[in-house]
């Protein structure tokens, strides 16, 4: 089942959710809608599901115009952040409902029951309710629910926004090895890049309503389109200045720049990431700076680094895999020279990498 959005605006009075957004999701698709709250993107799945409808556009099925129909009748499987589970009633009574509504054949609903309780590894849980379950158990009974009336489409919003961040870890695990054994169209919700790049094959990063950028969670991770997706996609240090006669001047770094060989200056910004800084003992280049060692942060394989180069006033952060830091030998108060590895400068109205 794909699906195609066409110049989908919807309003909220007088606030605008989405404006004129158009994308298509193959079928079989995992796709994310990645963005900040107020982006527009939990606006868009209520208009595919059809519990909401858009003032303009259309939303196709398999280029079966939807529209109109209600959401009853799109065939579409929606799982909520939290869960929404009838909690008088047993788990194995949660995921049969749908199909109790259906009036699907009691052996067939057994048989469908236990086949989904396998298959969310909750096999022999059937008897107890919501409130004796973890809160992964009870997402995971949700999916099987939304599974259960075999959807066309599979839509969560925010699926795992309420959970601790190792239950978060395990389910979005869980979640791409359903879906590659089950590969239903499905399109979820988050703000959270990390999920969205670990679980999706395609992600949508959205911003006032608007798609900044579509692409696999690699092509967005390596080639942001924009200045807003560079900065929402993981700590950055930022670099306000300009370019001219191929040369960048970006906060203290002058770097190479052949993409601008004018002599007329233009505004830019340049984005690094902490891992694309280099931290030396000795300076290997004329972008290499003298800096401190303000603070070290362990963090699992990274060991985040925080350096200031007092000359300018600022401060950078630096992420250093544990064997480089261990070969550096960093102490608090150490010097330390800082080099940008590569960078992304944005001019007004273009994004150039050097």
């Amino acid at each position: 089942m794909s699906i195609s959005i066409r110049h989908i605006t919807k309003k909220f009075g007088s606030f605008t959710a989405l404006d004129n957004v158009s994308l298509d999701v193959p079928s079989g698709c995992l796709l994310a809608l990645l963005g900040p709250s107020g982006s527009g993107k939990t606006s868009l799945l209520r208009i595919i599901s059809g519990l909401e409808h858009a003032d303009r556009g259309s939303i196709l099925f398999d280029a079966e115009d939807v529209s109109r129909q209600a959401a009853k009748d799109r065939g579409v499987g929606f799982v909520f952040q939290h869960y929404a589970l009838f909690r008088h009633m047993t788990v194995f009574e949660n995921v049969a409902f749908g199909m109790r509504v259906r009036k699907v054949p009691q052996k067939e609903v057994s048989d469908r029951v236990h086949e989904l309780l396998d298959l969310v590894r909750l096999e022999g849980l059937g008897y107890r309710y919501p409130s004796e379950l973890s809160g992964g158990q009870r997402q995971r009974v949700a999916l099987a629910r939304a599974l259960a009336v075999r959807p066309r489409m599979l839509l969560l919003d925010e699926p795992f926004g309420a959970l601790d961040a190792k239950v978060r870890q395990e389910l979005r695990t869980w979640l791409r090895r359903l879906h590659e054994e089950m590969p239903v169209t499905t399109v979820f919700v988050t703000h959270d890049q990390e999920e969205a790049f670990e679980v999706a094959d395609r992600v949508v990063v959205m911003r006032q309503g608007n798609i900044e950028q579509i692409g696999t969670p690699q092509e967005v991770f390596d080639h942001p389109a924009t200045p807003f997706v560079m900065d929402f996609l993981g700590n950055v240090n930022v670099f306000h200045g300009r370019v001219e006669a191929g040369t960048a001047h970006v906060g203290p770094f002058q770097i190479a720049y052949d993409d601008y060989q004018h002599d007329e200056p233009r505004q830019a910004t340049a984005y690094v990431r902490p891992h694309e800084l280099e931290l030396e003992r000795t300076p290997t280049s004329v972008a290499s700076l003298q800096a401190r060692v303000v603070q070290l942060n362990p963090n699992s394989s990274l060991v985040k680094v925080r350096v200031q180069l007092e000359e300018y006033g600022i401060e950078l952060t630096v992420d250093l895999i544990r064997e480089r830091s261990q070969e550096l030998s960093l102490k608090l108060g150490d010097p330390i020279f800082v080099r940008p590895k590569s960078a992304r400068v944005f001019l007004p109205e273009a994004e150039y990498s050097i």
